[in-house]
């Protein structure tokens, strides 16, 4: 990818805090600041991954970027669009463009539709984007190219496993032809060989498709396979950054280097001693 590529998305010293409140009459007292002065940049087609310890601000930024939750400084530039302000009408025409994955497969559906319902529900919400007469094959076509069977469009989530719920997560996602997609630990909930085929589906979009990903995890292998940069955050600011090879490789800040020792080694005697 070329380093001459305008970036889709650019996040400028954000800072995100909630307020903290007195017991008495909620009177606030001060901020408890969850993020603070995080910079980056998305390019076509590429992968940024988000890694941290719980807690660190990961998931805030993600639900920053996206609009629900609200920024208390800084910027987030969309194709060059300041979008860190927008009206609730601005940010609707926004989401089209920027979708989510979320953690838990189960509860960001709703149990009492059925997947192609699940499916059709954002071409409710955006009109013009597939006519009504053709929702039923439009999201059988997208449960297939999810790896889904389309003939199971009647059923309801509990139907489904957790890794087939994940897909119908990224259907729904896919179905506003979205530009960036934020997968907030897509994957941490699913078994290990499940979590690389939904890994593999991600990457196989990416190529057909040309989606940005803003993924987050706490599995530093998994951000190690996926993604093309990395930032390391701790406490809300980020403590290293650069392309994933390199950070991998040669970490420079303690914190980095406390959580690559930290990753599980299969066969310890294996590894190479200074």
């Amino acid at each position: 990818m070329a380093e001459t590529t305008a970036p889709l998305l650019s996040v400028e010293h954000l800072k995100v805090s909630y307020p903290l409140r007195s017991s008495i009459l909620m009177r606030r007292i001060g901020e408890n600041v969850a993020v603070s002065d995080v910079n980056f940049e998305i390019r076509p087609g590429e992968t940024v991954g988000l890694v941290g310890e719980s807690g660190s601000g990961k998931s805030t930024i993600a639900r920053t970027v996206i609009g629900l939750v609200p920024a208390a400084g800084g910027t987030i530039r969309f194709e060059g669009n300041d979008i860190s302000r927008l009206s609730l009408r601005q940010m609707k025409d926004m989401r089209r463009d920027m979708q989510m994955v979320f953690q838990d497969p189960y509860a960001s559906l709703n149990p009492r539709l059925t997947v192609r319902d699940l499916i059709a529900e954002g071409w409710r919400v955006h009109s013009g984007i597939v006519p009504r007469e053709r929702w039923t094959q439009e999201a059988k076509q997208l449960m297939e190219r999810v790896g889904l069977n389309p003939d199971y469009s009647d059923r309801y989530p509990h139907q489904f496993s957790g890794g087939q719920r994940q897909r119908i997560g990224i259907a729904r996602a896919l179905a506003l032809r979205p530009k960036v997609i934020i997968c907030d630990e897509a994957v941490s909930a699913l078994d290990v060989s499940v979590q690389a085929q939904v890994l593999n589906l991600l990457e196989d979009l990416q190529a057909d498709l040309g989606l940005s990903y803003l993924f987050i995890s706490h599995d530093l292998s998994v951000i190690e396979h996926i993604c093309d940069r990395v930032l390391v955050l701790n406490k809300g600011v980020v403590v290293e950054q650069g392309d994933t090879e390199s950070l991998f490789a040669d970490p420079r800040h303690p914190y980095t280097q406390a959580l690559l020792s930290a990753v599980p080694v299969a066969r310890p005697w294996l590894k190479e001693t200074p």
